[in-house]
Formats: C-alpha cells, sequence, structure tokens
C-alpha cells in the first residue's frame, strides 16, 4: 500500500480526520482539488460538542483566542431602531459542561488552525490534487489522482456536496435543491457600522426581509446575508450587496468594500442513502448538505470525523460497520432541525433567530449502537453511548484536573467509582474516583463526577476515544 488512509477534502471534516489519525501514527494522505484553501467564513459557528472535541485535538485555545462568544443584534426596522436581541443567551460553565456557548470565527480561519494542527502531527494538505475515479477491492482502494495513481487501505470523501467519491460510489444523494428561495452570502467591510455588534436592517411593510450583517472576529469584515427576490437575476457582486444594504438601511453613509468572498446560496437539502460501501466512506458535506440556519454544517461533518479517525485507526470489523449505524441518523436528525429553521426564516416567524440547547450537539448520543452496552438493572439519566461529562477532581497531591484531562487523547478510559480498576491494556487508563484519597485514585470530595454520571459508587464506566461511554457497569 501507497497509504493507509486517502482522505479526498481539506475542509473542517477531512481536517479533523487527518488529525485523530495523524496523532494515532497512521500513514496518510490528504488531497483537495482547490488550487488554496478556502477564504471565506461560511461555518462561522462553532457549537459546544465541538469546542470539545477541538479541546482533544489540542487545538481549543487558539480557537478561543482567535474568536469570540456570539455579539448582541442591533434591530433596525424601515430605518428605525427597535431594540437588541441576542441569537443565544449567553450562560455560565458547569461541572459537566466547560464551553456552554457557541463561538464565532470565520472558517477560513478554523482551517488555517486545523491545518497548522495536522502540519505540526507531519502531515501537509496537497492543494491542486484531485481525485478522478477510483475503484476497490478486497485487499484495497486504487485511486486515479490528477497527478498519478495511489493505492490506500480506505479511502475517505469528504469532498463536499459536489462529491467526486460519493458519485463515483454510486451512493444516491436523496433530498432537493429548492431555487425559489435564494440568498446572497458574502464577507465585506462596511465603512461606517459598528463592528462590535451584529445588525439588522429589515423593510419597513415586512420586517422579516432585509440585510444582516454579523462581525468577523479577527477581521474588520462582516459576513452578510440576504434574501433575494424572486424576480431578480443572481449576482454575486458587492454592487449588488451594496443596493440591498443601501434599501433596508435607509442610510447612505454605510459604504461596502473589500468583499473577498460571495456566493448566491440556494436551499440545498440532502443526504447520502449510505456512508460506506466496502473500504469506501463519506463524510461531512459529502454525506449530508444543510441549510446555514442553525449552525449546523460544519460542525456535524467534525463530529463524524471524530467519529470515524478511532475506527480506522484501530480497525475491525464491528468498529468500521458502526460508523454508519451511529452518524447517519445523528445526520439525519440534524438535517431535520436545520430544515425546520430555515422554513421559520422563509415564513417569517418573529423568532426564527433565536436558538437552543437543541442546536449545541451535545445531546448526540448512541446509545442504540452496537458498541453501547449498560448492564444496570435500572439505567440513570446518563447512558452508554452518551457523550462522557466532564467534572472537576483533585488528585492524590490535590492538584486540580478535570475528567476531560483524562479522556484527552487517542486511549479509551475506564473510570471506577469508589471500585478497583481493572487490568487494563496499553490503550486503556483507568483511574479510580474516591470520595477521599487513596494511594493513587483521583479524588472528588464532593461526588460531583458521581453526580454528573448519575451512577452510585462501585459502578465502572468505559468511555471510547471520541468521548462518548461505551459500557456501563455496576
Amino acid at each position: 500500500m501507497d497509504t493507509q488512509v486517502l482522505i479526498a477534502g481539506a475542509g473542517p471534516t477531512g481536517l479533523t480526520l487527518g488529525i485523530e489519525l495523524a496523532r494515532r501514527g497512521i500513514d496518510l494522505r490528504i488531497i483537495d482539488a482547490a488550487s488554496s484553501p478556502f477564504a471565506g467564513s461560511r461555518g462561522d459557528g462553532l457549537q459546544p460538542r465541538t469546542l470539545e472535541v477541538f479541546a482533544d485535538l489540542g487545538v481549543l485555545d487558539e480557537v478561543l483566542s482567535s474568536g469570540s462568544l456570539p455579539v448582541p443584534l442591533r434591530a433596525h426596522v424601515g430605518g428605525r431602531y427597535v431594540g437588541e436581541r441576542r441569537m443565544t443567551e449567553i450562560v455560565e460553565p458547569t461541572p459537566d459542561v466547560p464551553y456552554p456557548n457557541g463561538w464565532m470565527l470565520p472558517q477560513w480561519r478554523t482551517e488555517e488552525i486545523l491545518r497548522n494542527r495536522l502540519r505540526e502531527l507531519g502531515v501537509r494538505v496537497e492543494q491542486g490534487v484531485e481525485i478522478v475515479d477510483f475503484h476497490q477491492d478486497p485487499e484495497g482502494v486504487t485511486a486515479t489522482l490528477n497527478t498519478g495513481t495511489v493505492r490506500a487501505t480506505h479511502l475517505v470523501g469528504a469532498d463536499g456536496g459536489r462529491s467526486t467519491v460519493r458519485r463515483t460510489l454510486g451512493v444516491d444523494f436523496v433530498g432537493e435543491t429548492d431555487d425559489t428561495y435564494r440568498m446572497l452570502l458574502g464577507d465585506v467591510q462596511v465603512t461606517g457600522l459598528d463592528h462590535s455588534c451584529g445588525h439588522w436592517f429589515g423593510d419597513a411593510d415586512d420586517p422579516a426581509r432585509g440585510i444582516v450583517l454579523t462581525p468577523l472576529p479577527g477581521t474588520n469584515a462582516f459576513q452578510c446575508a440576504t434574501p433575494l427576490p424572486d424576480d431578480a437575476e443572481p449576482a454575486a457582486t458587492l454592487a449588488t450587496l451594496q443596493s440591498r444594504l443601501d434599501e433596508y438601511s435607509g442610510r447612505s453613509d454605510l459604504r461596502m468594500h473589500d468583499l473577498t468572498w460571495c456566493t448566491v446560496w440556494r436551499p440545498n437539502i440532502r443526504m447520502a442513502r449510505q456512508f460506506r460501501r466496502g473500504r469506501v466512506f463519506l463524510a461531512g458535506d459529502a454525506a449530508h448538505v444543510h441549510p446555514p440556519t442553525g449552525g449546523q454544517g460544519l460542525n456535524t461533518g467534525v463530529q463524524d470525523a471524530y467519529n470515524l479517525g478511532w475506527k480506522l485507526a484501530e480497525g475491525g470489523a464491528e468498529l468500521l460497520d458502526s460508523y454508519e449505524v451511529e452518524r447517519l441518523p445523528v445526520a439525519a436528525s440534524v438535517l431535520g432541525l436545520s430544515t425546520e429553521l430555515l422554513q421559520r426564516h422563509v415564513e417569517g416567524h418573529p423568532d426564527a433567530y433565536r436558538r437552543g440547547p437543541e442546536t449545541n450537539q451535545l445531546n448526540i448520543s448512541y446509545r442504540t449502537s452496537p458498541l453501547s452496552h449498560d448492564d444496570r438493572p435500572d439505567p440513570g439519566r446518563v447512558r452508554a453511548g452518551d457523550r462522557a461529562p466532564d467534572s472537576p477532581l483533585h488528585d492524590e497531591n490535590g492538584r486540580q484536573i478535570r475528567l476531560f484531562d483524562l479522556f484527552r487523547g487517542p486511549h479509551w478510559t475506564h473510570l471506577a467509582f469508589d471500585a478497583e480498576p481493572p487490568a487494563t491494556s496499553p490503550n486503556v487508563h483507568a483511574y479510580r474516583i474516591s470520595p477521599a484519597p487513596t494511594g493513587a485514585s483521583l479524588v472528588d470530595a464532593e461526588r460531583i463526577a458521581q453526580a454528573s454520571y448519575d451512577v452510585s459508587p462501585g459502578t465502572h464506566v468505559l468511555i471510547r476515544p471520541d468521548g462518548h461511554i461505551a459500557r456501563i457497569t455496576r
């Protein structure tokens, strides 16, 4: 084999998968058909669960220093200021959820951070390298690239909604593209507009119709979005954006300039019927494309990669089979949520901009997965398949640590609550969680961890490398 895993596509999904594999010592190549990285904001909202993933991958500090919390939105209708709104309420961290709020960061910056982390692990993205064709056999996949041929054990298509991998694989991409609703999206600087908050300029007769401008952290630009009238010719230009801003704001002092990215977006709501065929996998937009409402697309792709990476590294039929079993239902559910939120926008619902905990992806669970086992006769609130909660702890020397510190890395984690951990393999790190110091055990004086996991003394919890609970036994 030339390489173990060939990844087609170097967006957030492909980059996350590359990091997951590289830190486990898996030989890989990651290619991208574009000659240079994407330069736009597009997916600019990172959900709390994605922040937890980024903490594990070693990029969270840079993500946090580069971005910001969601800012308030100042609303104007018919040129009159009508108040300030927030898409989500800012909440305080809790013992089991250290990053409860979404985080704003332009997609190009997220990709840059992930690309740099991958480079630290010894892997560089091969820009301008495109997969043309491939065929697979029982031993591997032979892929034809525009630069030559490569033989890999597995191929992962993370190459977007127009995925060459998916089309070559012959997997149906079920759904629809709605040409009756179009939106102009772009990244642009605006002279005369306060960059510390977002802005909504609505039509006097139809307040749900207008233009929204959201500041992009770390830049002087805004991401702007405005619906196009039914009879308008699609024109992704600075002039079109400026005309919409003039129309809805009623002002002549707001001038747009330095447009770096612009596109006409149509609802393209689709999902692949399969996420795997043989040695070929689909992830991210290659497997499901979402409306931007709810900020789910980029984040769901990251979760795909986080789920698939450790399974490809460890191998085995049961693990590889579980990827589609676990991720396809999640993608379908998230797609339904994004579509519902889009419909509320289209219908002009007054609270269409509001977001609740349903979008933070902390409730994603694999309870029905064949990898999830809960042997308790009366399972509690937290069950096998759920995301493993965080919790503050102290070690035997009084040093404060967190459960997420124990989980970080490519290993499995065994937590024994007031019980002796069993002998484990090198790939499983075992810890005793006790109410008081006993040798090398971890101390949880207030039993915060026990409460977070909703378990009684004597319970054992095995946590997968992707931070979901595999087994709970009593």
